[in-house]
């Protein structure tokens, strides 16, 4: 185990003193993506939210809503391939507004959608535009903050798909209860075309910011040489190390475990708990109130071992494999609990742990990537991850199907977490240097 995650201890490093002017840049802009990935998470919640008054209305039955819920992933998986070149190539001002504004659009047309068909096509295109989020936010921690203390600050934007989770029972029920289901699409697409202005009004790159020279000796602090060469050849090559396949499937198990809570907990608690829909709209809330918790958490471990000689890539990686084991065990505990409230406790605890992982998840591709490459790692990584979130919905929703519970399907998203922990401990090993020579 040693040869694997190495934490020697060595004097701790003084973070060095950055100018006032940096310290706003830059948590403006992590306010911006906290913001807009809240809104992500609330335009990709309100199917799941409208679950059991689509089905009645539109006469869909749970395996079907499983597909319409794994559309999204679907769509933003396949999209994660060619996003993170196109933020590396035009930078995260321009294609993160127009990523805001296009899934804005889609979220609106959901609303007016009357059929099984048309609303799987209207997902499938929120997903494709949803898909610049995180890679995004990424490259602006990565152009943001230096190497050491990128742990924390990616633990806050990672709050937002908590914060958007967490508020999409409470928020999304009262519109939908208010407007109906198809008014609350549309008002939360109107809500995201703003924000999309906001953001390319507001955000700048360091390079077109007047900084002192000490902020930007700062920046460069143990960054990762940028890598030559074209970025589609490059991009090609990533595929080529074995870092980058143990980093997809380390993603692929985390969403898929939650993925099961992001899609089918309100539908879950109903179904098979026997909440009514304003009970739901709080107990399902709770959950990801605690993974705001774990991201922080997350982000703060991930930054201390850092700080305290652990080398990059395994300073990220003890949040991952610690959150992964936790996160697994939480899950298959709540299946077999008979209380709703036991039940809900180790659901919020399994958040808790999940996004912990999160954290340390999206701190690694600029603990490993060329820094120019970034986004491109980072969206390669949420490829795998949401080929996993793809599955899932679909997997739960059918399994519940066929079995009449939801038992079996949880106990699948456990075995899965636990698989992908063992790939990232054994295969995420080294980084990936610029110019480097081609594993054999």
């Amino acid at each position: 185990m040693s040869s694997v995650i190495a934490t020697t201890a060595a004097p701790v490093v003084a973070a060095p003193t950055v100018s006032p002017m940096l310290q706003r840049r830059r948590w403006a802009a992590l306010t911006l993506l906290v913001v807009s990935g809240t809104v992500n998470y609330l335009d990709r919640g309100t199917l799941s939210v409208a679950n059991v008054l689509i089905q009645k209305e539109l006469g869909v039955n749970t395996g079907q809503m499983g597909l319409l819920l794994s559309a999204f992933a679907l769509a933003y998986a396949f999209s994660q391939l060619p996003v993170g070149l196109l933020i590396d190539r035009f930078g995260p001002r321009r294609v993160l507004s127009l990523g805001v504004a296009a899934w804005s659009l889609a979220q609106v047309v959901c609303g007016f959608m009357t059929s099984f068909t048309q609303l799987f096509i209207a997902r499938l295109a929120l997903g494709v535009c949803e898909s610049p989020q995180y890679p995004t936010a990424a490259r602006v921690t990565a152009n943001w903050f230096s190497q050491r203390d990128r742990g924390l600050p990616t633990g806050v934007f990672n709050t937002a798909s908590m914060i958007g989770s967490a508020l999409s029972p409470l928020l999304l029920t009262v519109l939908m209860l208010t407007y109906g289901w198809r008014w609350m699409f549309v008002i939360m697409g109107v809500a995201g075309l703003l924000i999309s202005a906001v953001w390319y009004l507001v955000y700048r790159d360091p390079e077109l910011v007047p900084l002192p020279a000490a902020d930007r000796i700062y920046l460069a602090q143990d960054a990762n040489p940028a890598v030559r060469g074209s970025a589609l050849a490059n991009w090609g090559k990533l595929f080529r190390f074995p870092t980058v396949w143990g980093m997809l499937f380390g993603q692929m198990g985390l969403s898929y475990i939650n993925w099961v809570y992001i899609t089918w907990l309100p539908g879950y608690l109903e179904i098979e708990r026997h909440l009514s829909v304003k009970q739901t709209g709080f107990a399902a809330s709770v959950p990801f109130i605690f993974g705001i918790f774990g991201s922080l958490f997350g982000g703060v471990v991930s930054d201390w071992f850092a700080h305290r000689g652990v080398s990059p890539i395994n300073s990220r990686k003890i949040p991952i494999l610690t959150g992964l084991v936790c996160a697994a065990i939480c899950t298959v505990s709540a299946s077999m609990s008979d209380n709703v409230i036991v039940c809900l406790a180790f659901i919020s605890a399994s958040m808790f742990f999940s996004y912990t992982a999160v954290a340390g998840v999206w701190s690694l591709p600029s603990a490993v990537a060329p820094q120019n490459e970034v986004a491109t790692l980072g969206s390669i990584q949420n490829f795998g991850g949401y080929l996993g979130g793809a599955m899932a919905p679909a997997v739960t929703g059918f399994v519940a199907h066929s079995t009449g519970s939801f038992t079996y399907a949880l106990w699948a998203g456990a075995g899965i977490a636990l698989c992908s922990a063992c790939s990232v401990l054994f295969v995420v090993r080294r980084r990936i240097m610029p110019d480097a020579p081609l594993p054999i």
